[in-house]
């Protein structure tokens, strides 16, 4: 679970249910982080709503900072848990990436050892 989620609301108020929504969808992104980066994760959430004649529009903003580098999702949807969930997934594939990227090649030798000596 990550700690440091700082969740800010824009012309909205973050209500409890939504703060709880956020910290249950958010927080279990730790998972697809490397183990040395679940440390030091930080996510700082901006919520904002704005409202026009014709439609209301409410923008979900999260910016992850991790050890070698700061990610980074947007997303403006009509509903507040519509956005949440599509930067959610948006912030998995970016993990992903980041994982195969920053992962300790150490790992990745050992298990190829052990592979070509059951081989040999």
């Amino acid at each position: 679970m990550i700690e440091k989620l700082e969740i800010s609301g824009v012309h909205t108020v973050v209500t409890p249910e939504l703060r709880k929504y956020i910290t249950k969808k958010l927080g279990k992104l730790d998972r697809y982080m490397p183990k040395h980066a679940r440390e030091s994760a930080h996510a700082e959430i901006s919520l904002k709503e704005s409202k026009s004649k014709e439609k209301k529009q409410c923008i979900c903003e999260v910016v992850m900072y991790l050890p070698h580098g700061t990610l980074m999702a947007k997303e403006a949807t009509m509903n507040m848990f519509a956005a949440i969930d599509i930067v959610e997934a948006k912030l998995k594939n970016q993990l992903k990436k980041y994982k195969e990227t920053h992962s300790s090649l150490k790992i990745h030798r050992r298990v190829i050892a052990r592979l070509q000596r059951g081989k040999m």
